[in-house]
């Protein structure tokens, strides 16, 4: 049997993931903390931009915009 997503994400905790948002924006880092409806803490993140990257800290992104986490 395959693993449900919240698994996958558990299995992630405390290690680097890539989050593409709706736009076209990405974000990386520390996946910290999720919730049931994949509301993400991030630690250490930084948007991912065609210029380069722009650190942030930590980050919570809003789990209705994830497009997909890549762990």
């Amino acid at each position: 049997m395959g693993n449900r997503p919240l698994d996958i994400l558990n299995n992630a905790l405390n290690k680097s993931v890539l989050i593409r948002l709706k736009g076209q924006r990405e974000f990386r880092g520390e996946l910290q903390g999720y919730d049931i409806h994949m509301n993400i803490v991030l630690a250490n993140a930084e948007e991912i931009k065609e210029n380069g990257t722009k650190k942030l800290g930590t980050a919570v992104v809003r789990g209705d915009n994830i497009v997909f986490i890549s762990p």
